[in-house]
C-alpha cells in the first residue's frame, strides 16, 4: 500500500445523494473526498512512531464511574456496537460490575432454533445455504448479551470454520452449530472449549478429519494430519516457543519451534475414529450436525502415539486416546500468552505490550482460584488491564487496532436499534470487497481468518515501526471505498427490510454541532477530531434543514462522514 493517497484519491467517486427526494441537494462532492483520503490514512499511509510498547502499571481498574466517552470506549472492545441503553448502564454501574452482569445474563436464542423457525430445516433446503448469514447476524445485531457475542466472535476468528467448505450438506446448520458451541463456551473454559471444537462435525468437515482412518499397511495410507496440524499452530500453541508475555524463546539468537513433523505425525493418530453420531436419525434432517463426534473403534489407530513429549500407550481407545492428548496440548505453556495474546488483538489493540501479554496469561493460567483457561478470568484481565482502559492510549501511536468491517456494520445496526420486521435479515454475504463490507461472518478464505495476527502491511509506517496491523490485510484502496459506498445505501435505504431508526436524532439533526456530538459520542467515544468534526460539520450545515426529509438526510450524510473518518475506523 502506498505512502501517499494522491493516487488513492484520483479513484475515489462517492455519491452520497439525497434518498428522500431528487429535488434536495446532494452533498458537498470535495468534502467527500476529502474525507475518503482522512479514511484512506487509518489504512497505512499516515501515522509513525518509533514503535515502542506502552508499558502500563500494573495497576487495577479505577473504582471512579467512568464518563460516556470512557463508557463509550469500553463499549467498543467489549461490544458488538455502542448503544445509549449501554452506555448508561456502564456509567451507572461500572465496568466490573457491567462485566458480570453480563457474565450471568441468560443466552439468547440460538442460531439453531432461529434456522428451524424460519422453515430452513425443510429437506428440499438441504444442499443449500438458506438462512446461513441471516442467523449469524441477527444474534451480531439484536442479542443482548452482547459481551457473549463479541467474545464469541473473536473465537471464531481465532478457531476458524467456513460456511462454504462444509460439506455433506446442511451448511448453515453446520456453521449455526458451530457458532452455537462457540458461544456456550464463551464464559467457560478453554479446555472444554477444545474439547467440543475437535468432536465438532463442523471442525471435522472443516479440517477433513471426520472419517479419518487409521494407517492401512496395505495400501499404506496415513491419517489425515489437517487438524493435527492447525489444533496446534492455530487454536492452542502456535509454531514458536513462547515467554509467557509473548515474546519466544531463543537459543544462540535462534527462536525455539514448539513441534515437529513427527509430532504432527503422532498426534493426527488420535484424530481418527472419528464420524457423525446418526444414532436414531438420518441425514435427511440436520440433527447429527450439532452432536458431538462419536467413535468408530475399527477405524480408529491404536498403536502407540507420541507427540510434544507426551505417549498415549498403544491400545488406548479413542476417546481416552483425545482426553489424553488435549490434557497434553492445554499443559503446553505457549497456550496462555498465545490464546491471551489473540483474544486482546480481537478486542483491544494489535500491539498489546509485553506486560499487557504477561498480566492477561497469568490470568489465563490461574483465575485466582487455581483454574486454568477460565475465560471469564482471561475477559476481565484483557477489558480492566490499565493498557485498555487508561487514557494514554488515546494520544499513542501504536495502541489501537483497526476496526474491522463487520464490527464497523455492527456498530451503526446496534446504535441505531436496526430491525427487521418480517425477520428475515437479509443482510446476506457481505464479503465482496468492491462493492459491500469485504468481510462476512463464518466465511473466512481459509483455516488463517481474514487475515493473520502477525500481518504487517508492506511499504507502511507500520511497518517501519515493528508493529502489526491485522485487519490492514483485507484493506486497500478498493476496499476502503467499496465500504463507504456500501455504508451510504445501507444508511440511507437499509437492505431488505432491515432498516435503522433515527427518530432518536431527528430533534438533533438541524444543529450539526448537536447532531456530531451524538454520533461522536455514541460510535467514536468522543474521539474524533477538532479537525474532522470541522468538515463534517461543515459539510451538514450546507444542507437543507427545517423539516423531517431534510434532516434525515443529513443525518444520512453525517453519519457516512463519520464512519468514514479514521477515528472510528482506528479502534482507540
Amino acid at each position: 500500500m502506498p505512502d501517499s493517497h494522491e493516487s488513492c484519491l484520483e479513484s475515489i467517486e462517492l455519491d452520497v445523494m439525497d434518498t428522500v427526494g431528487a429535488d434536495k441537494p446532494a452533498l458537498q462532492v470535495p468534502a467527500l473526498a476529502l474525507l475518503s483520503g482522512v479514511a484512506l490514512s487509518a489504512c497505512g499511509g499516515s501515522g509513525g512512531s518509533d514503535g515502542s510498547p506502552i508499558l502500563a502499571p500494573d495497576k487495577s481498574v479505577p473504582t471512579v464511574p467512568p464518563t460516556a466517552p470512557e463508557a463509550s470506549r469500553f463499549l467498543a472492545q467489549s461490544s458488538m456496537g455502542t448503544t445509549r441503553e449501554e452506555l448508561i448502564r456502564v456509567q451507572t454501574v461500572g465496568y466490573r460490575a457491567w462485566l458480570e452482569e453480563q457474565f450471568k445474563m441468560a443466552p439468547s436464542a440460538t442460531r439453531w432454533d432461529w434456522l428451524i423457525a424460519g422453515g430452513h430445516g425443510a429437506l428440499d433446503k438441504k444442499n443449500s445455504e438458506s438462512g446461513a448469514d441471516a442467523c449469524l447476524w441477527v444474534k451480531m445485531i439484536t442479542a443482548p448479551d452482547t459481551l457473549r457475542q463479541r467474545v464469541t466472535f473473536a473465537l471464531s476468528e481465532i478457531i476458524v470454520t467456513s460456511i462454504s467448505a462444509f460439506t455433506s450438506g446442511w451448511n448453515a446448520f453446520t456453521g449455526a452449530a458451530f457458532m452455537d458451541m462457540l458461544e456456550a463456551n464463551a464464559f467457560g473454559n478453554y479446555r472444554t472449549l477444545l474439547q467440543d471444537v475437535s468432536t465438532s462435525p463442523a471442525m471435522g468437515e472443516y479440517l477433513t478429519f471426520r472419517n479419518n482412518a487409521k494407517f492401512n499397511p496395505k495400501t499404506g495410507a496415513l491419517p489425515d494430519e489437517n487438524y493435527a496440524r492447525e489444533i496446534m499452530q492455530l487454536f492452542t500453541i502456535g509454531l514458536l516457543q513462547l515467554n509467557l508475555d509473548g515474546t519466544p524463546k531463543t537459543a544462540n539468537g535462534v527462536a525455539l519451534e514448539t513441534y515437529t513433523l513427527d509430532d504432527i505425525t503422532g498426534l493426527a493418530k488420535v484424530f481418527t475414529g472419528w464420524n457423525y453420531d446418526t444414532t436414531n436419525t438420518t441425514m435427511d434432517v440436520p440433527d447429527f450436525k450439532r452432536r458431538p463426534m462419536t467413535q468408530t473403534a475399527a477405524r480408529h489407530e491404536t498403536a502407540a502415539k507420541t507427540f510434544l513429549g507426551t505417549t498415549i500407550p498403544a491400545g488406548t481407545d479413542g476417546v481416552v486416546s483425545l482426553k489424553m492428548a488435549l490434557d497434553a496440548i492445554f499443559a503446553h505453556p505457549n497456550v496462555a500468552p498465545f490464546i491471551s495474546r489473540q483474544l486482546i488483538q480481537r478486542l483491544v489493540c494489535s500491539n498489546p505490550s509485553p506486560a499487557y501479554i504477561a498480566r492477561v496469561a497469568t490470568a489465563f493460567n490461574n483465575d485466582g482460584n487455581g483454574v486454568k483457561g477460565d475465560m471469564k478470568a482471561v475477559i476481565r484481565a484483557i477489558l480492566l488491564d490499565e493498557e485498555a482502559r487508561g487514557a494514554a492510549g488515546l494520544t499513542a501511536p501504536s495502541f489501537g487496532k483497526l476496526r474491522e468491517p463487520i464490527l464497523r456494520f455492527t456498530a451503526w445496526a446496534r446504535a441505531f436499534k436496526a430491525s427487521s420486521p418480517g425477520n428475515l435479515w437479509a443482510i446476506g454475504n457481505t464479503s465482496d470487497p468492491a462493492s459491500r463490507l469485504g468481510q462476512s461472518p463464518m466465511r473466512s478464505g481459509s483455516v488463517f481468518n481474514f487475515f493473520r495476527p502477525g500481518y504487517v502491511p508492506p511499504n507502511t509506517e507500520i511497518g517501519r515501526a515493528n508493529m502489526v496491523a491485522p485487519e490492514f490485510q483485507i484493506t486497500n484502496e478498493s476496499t476502503v471505498v467499496g465500504y463507504i459506498n456500501y455504508m451510504q445505501n445501507i444508511i440511507s435505504r437499509g437492505t431488505g427490510d432491515v432498516k435503522a431508526d433515527y427518530t432518536p436524532l431527528l430533534p438533533m439533526a438541524d444543529s450539526a454541532q448537536v447532531l456530531l456530538d451524538e454520533l461522536n459520542l455514541v460510535l467514536v467515544a468522543g474521539q474524533l477530531s477538532q479537525a474532522t468534526i470541522s468538515i463534517i460539520g461543515n459539510a451538514v450545515d450546507s444542507m437543507p434543514k427545517g423539516t423531517d426529509p431534510a434532516r434525515l438526510n443529513r443525518i444520512y450524510a453525517a453519519l457516512v462522514m463519520v464512519m468514514a473518518a479514521p477515528e472510528f475506523i482506528v479502534q482507540k
